[in-house]
């Protein structure tokens, strides 16, 4: 692409007017003015665009797409309730496979080329003595083909528990030799949620496969002081991904500084459904690296810019030191790939990466005439913005327009799911 505004980020946020981006073999090959290109290049004027990485969405759960909006205006309670209790169970494969298809494109449609899809559609199963958690085989093969149908770059957390060890490791299983957009993580309920000996037993399987985990923490309601527990059972490590955490203390941010261990923060819905005080600023403080992401599109927009808006207001609002737009810049493109050990491949524009780009029109009214195109970025853009999305070299998006895909059929069958699914709901 050639003559863009050009945003890299690494090592931090900086535009360059009039460059140009090589790719070969869907990876960056050279940044900078004038470049050569071959004969048979395929050249994309990218005059009047800026041009940066694609997006790192942390954390989503990305197979509610088929519930978008069905709970705006609850608390967490409730959200619980009726998500996970009531309607998760309702998915049927089917359901899933569709769900994640659509969140996948919703997530290329604005930017977002790489996503950690936390799972567990269906994990919550009625019985006698509560709700049990687990996640079908099938349900994981529906997950996964609605992921790969869409060609988004991709990081599947399969959820963990003693009952489901077996089909964990079938699962990892599904995953195939040299397969470069799709890669696993164990997904835990982790240790605010589980008594010691569960917790031990998700980080053993965790290493025996060789995954990294991702799990949701806050102080309670099973443990108030769960990274304390992980560092008193030995189970503080680097390729670990917090969620939240907004109600944890100070010093036990310090013990995942210290592990490496990374957060995802999801700003938009902790400030609706209550998680607690922004976390943002203390992050920062405690030199914790820092992921942004969508969520639930149950309770927010499921587009990144409404995201790092979020982060950087809450940011304004929280103790800690002052954040820039580049600081969220950077959380939502290289400290988002470092949250989730992908930064050798994707988060910058640094040559040998792969070539996940976005390109932004500079000359729509909302954004013509910026005088600064990172600020720009993070306060003015929105998905309709958004001209152009490569992932691997790969054109995904192009003239405002998703590619490869029949979306009247997506739309038709992501409406029958929903239907299906919430038909008869108590709301």
């Amino acid at each position: 692409m050639q003559n863009g505004l050009v945003i890299d980020t690494e090592p931090e946020p900086v535009a360059h007017a009039g460059w140009d981006v090589l790719v070969e073999d869907g990876r960056i090959a050279a940044v900078g003015r004038n470049l050569s290109a071959p004969a048979d290049a395929t050249v994309i004027d990218a005059t009047d665009r800026i041009v940066l990485p694609g997006f790192v969405d942390t954390h989503r759960h990305v197979w509610q797409a088929v519930l978008r909006s069905i709970a705006v205006d609850v608390d967490l309670p409730e959200y619980f309730r009726l998500v996970r209790q009531e309607l998760g169970p309702r998915f049927r494969p089917q359901d899933v496979r569709i769900a994640n298809l659509l969140g996948a494109l919703e997530c290329l449609d604005s930017g977002v080329t790489t996503v950690q899809d936390f799972a567990y559609a269906r994990a919550d199963r009625v019985r006698s003595d509560g709700f049990v958690p687990g996640f079908d085989l099938e349900y994981a093969e529906a997950a996964l083909d609605g992921l790969r149908a869409v060609g988004v770059r991709a990081v599947f957390a399969y959820l963990l528990t003693p009952q489901h060890q077996g089909e964990v490791r079938q699962a990892h299983k599904l995953f195939r030799p040299g397969e470069g957009l799709l890669s696993m993580a164990a997904a835990s309920l982790g240790p605010s949620n589980q008594k010691p000996d569960a917790v031990i037993a998700d980080w053993r399987l965790a290493d025996e496969l060789g995954l990294p985990i991702v799990t949701h923490v806050a102080a309670g309601p099973v443990n108030e002081r769960p990274i304390e527990l992980l560092r008193d059972h030995g189970l503080l490590r680097p390729n670990t991904v917090y969620v939240h955490g907004n109600s944890l203390a100070d010093d036990e941010l310090s013990m995942v500084a210290d592990s490496g261990g990374a957060f995802a923060i999801t700003p938009a819905v902790e400030a609706r459904l209550g998680h607690g005080g922004p976390l943002i600023g203390r992050l920062r403080a405690a030199g914790v690296t820092t992921g942004l992401g969508v969520d639930v599109v149950t309770t927010v927009g499921g587009d990144f810019f409404s995201v790092i808006r979020a982060g950087l207001l809450t940011g304004y609002l929280a103790p800690g030191p002052h954040l820039t737009p580049g600081d969220l810049l950077r959380m939502a493109t290289l400290d988002g790939a470092r949250t989730l050990g992908l930064d050798d491949q994707v988060g910058s524009l640094k040559v040998g990466k792969q070539a996940d780009l976005l390109l932004l029109r500079a000359d729509d009214v909302n954004l013509v005439g910026a005088h600064d195109p990172i600020g720009a970025v993070v306060s003015s853009a929105h998905p309709g913005n958004v001209d152009t999305v490569l992932v691997a070299g790969r054109i995904v998006k192009q003239h405002g327009r998703l590619l490869h895909h029949d979306l009247a059929a997506v739309r038709a069958e992501a409406r029958a799911a929903s239907e299906f699914i919430t038909s008869g709901a108590a709301g």
